[in-house]
């Protein structure tokens, strides 16, 4: 799909991935119980198809990729990649013909297509399956942890090894991934969206006090500033609102600045925030180096986040070529979230009356101030605004790769929609900014493998079957033999 808008090697001694654990879960969907399970390719695993013993334990393996996609660099054909089982990092990128000895005899899985890991840089986990803004304040917190567990293992399996949550309960559970209980992508938070009482964060269909019970920044509420969104009025609040989101462990900081598509009662080109509470958003977090995306569908509302500064603007439906020159002079990030409207499309029937007017309304203009904001200069990341946890959903989460097609629609060349969904999306946490999106020396071994040249067909992301290998932190989450459900169990 393109757009018409403008030496010899050294011995390396061949494993081919060894099959997962007999308990594992199987690629049709099966689901087992694999807590007890340790990996083959980890550093506290032994697989026979190793040929190692515990005391052989390997440290290191090598990837030889048929092409390798490095990310800001053209692609490597007969590629090699070391990886440290110890330290999850990257040790050696570059021709096979160059492989240091110290690689030659060390475990080798052979891939075709070889990339880093996307990412999803708006995404909202929820653990609703009705994505209806009195659903996520009314549903039990526990309900939605559960829900959420199943949504980073699809979203994992699906080649989305890092995500940025901008706006629900992963805040909370980030650290159970990181400390390996649970199996998902790496998770930065916002913790609650950050919206005004009677605006696109607010429930109005239920009463007020009830709302305010769940959403406010008040001493009053007993869980003040823990919730998906949260209502913040006036400059005071609106800090408070900040300092609370970080005291969750926010990484970034998520803004809504215009009125909404799911939301019932407000307008997507109408301003939500002042500029003296824009201000004070992103001066706040700010000062503690976070970085804030802005919910902006509107270009009055655009243009006031950018001035404010906002990092990246999420949606962008209105921009146009004045919005889109501002946003490239700043160096603001265009996140366009193309996905939930294409969605959203598609089943006009199952969105209430407003919501499906709205989003008639917003998609070809949104399709227009994407190619412009491209052809302006917009630095782009992707995201996709992906929240729902019902199974048959176009919504649900491990459809995230759809997001790189739109991309290249909206003419970036699939080279550029590529790192629009790695090293762009992972810089849009600016200070905070992991070394996740490029294959480099010394950077995160989050990998993912196809055995189709996405360059060639760039839609094949968007098929979690499509990714045949999984690498998060150097450990093989996902294989042609099967898929890891758990993380390995600690040895003590």
């Amino acid at each position: 799909m393109h757009c018409n808008c403008h030496q010899e090697s050294l011995p390396v001694r061949e494993v081919h991935a060894s099959p997962l654990p007999t308990n594992a879960s199987s690629l049709d969907g099966n689901i087992e119980d694999w807590t007890a399970v340790e990996h083959p390719l980890s550093s506290r695993a032994t697989s026979p198809a190793l040929d190692s013993t515990p005391d052989e334990t390997p440290t290191e393996i090598c990837i030889f990729a048929q092409q390798l996609i490095p990310g800001r660099a053209e692609p490597v054909h007969d590629a090699a990649v070391g990886v440290s089982l110890k330290t999850g990092l990257i040790t050696f990128v570059g021709p096979q013909s160059q492989l240091p000895r110290s690689l030659s005899s060390v475990p080798r899985v052979t891939v075709g297509h070889l990339m880093a890991g996307l990412w999803d840089c708006h995404t909202h986990f929820i653990g609703v399956v009705n994505v209806d803004f009195p659903d996520f304040i009314q549903t039990h917190p526990a309900m939605m942890g559960a829900a959420i567990t199943r949504d980073l293992h699809q979203t994992l399996m699906a080649g989305l090894t890092s995500v940025r949550d901008v706006g629900s309960f992963a805040t909370e559970v980030a650290p159970l991934v990181e400390k390996g209980i649970i199996l998902g992508p790496s998770i930065f938070g916002a913790g609650g969206a950050i919206g005004i009482t009677g605006g696109s964060c607010d429930a109005c269909t239920l009463p007020s006090d009830y709302v305010y019970s769940r959403q406010d920044t008040s001493a009053q509420n007993p869980w003040p500033g823990v919730s998906a969104l949260v209502l913040a009025d006036g400059v005071d609040q609106c800090r408070v609102a900040v300092r609370q989101q970080i005291r969750r462990g926010a990484r970034c900081i998520k803004v809504v600045a215009t009125g909404g598509v799911l939301s019932t009662q407000d307008n997507p080109q109408y301003r939500q925030y002042s500029d003296a509470e824009l201000e004070a958003l992103v001066n706040e977090a700010s000062l503690q180096g976070r970085s804030v995306a802005v919910h902006a569908h509107g270009k009055a509302g655009i243009m006031a986040a950018v001035k404010a500064g906002a990092h990246t603007i999420e949606h962008g439906s209105y921009i146009d070529e004045e919005a889109a020159e501002l946003m490239a002079k700043r160096g603001v990030t265009l996140v366009a979230t193309r996905h939930v409207i294409e969605a959203g499309l598609k089943n006009l029937d199952k969105l209430n009356p407003p919501t499906a007017e709205k989003m008639v309304k917003i998609a070809d203009a949104h399709y227009q101030a994407y190619r412009t904001a491209v052809r302006k200069g917009v630095k782009i990341a992707l995201g996709t605004d992906i929240a729902s946890s019902d199974p048959a959903s176009d919504t649900k989460h491990g459809k995230n790769g759809y997001e790189v097609g739109y991309a290249v629609k909206a003419c970036l060349t699939p080279l550029q929609a590529i790192d629009a969904g790695t090293i762009n999306s992972a810089e849009t946490l600016g200070a905070l900014a992991p070394k996740k999106g490029l294959i480099r020396v010394g950077w995160d071994a989050d990998l993912i493998a196809l055995d189709q040249d996405p360059l060639q067909n760039i839609e094949l992301l968007g098929d979690a079957k499509n990714v045949k290998y999984v690498w998060k932190g150097g450990l093989l989450v996902k294989s042609p033999q099967g898929q890891l459900l758990w993380p390995p169990l600690q040895q003590t």
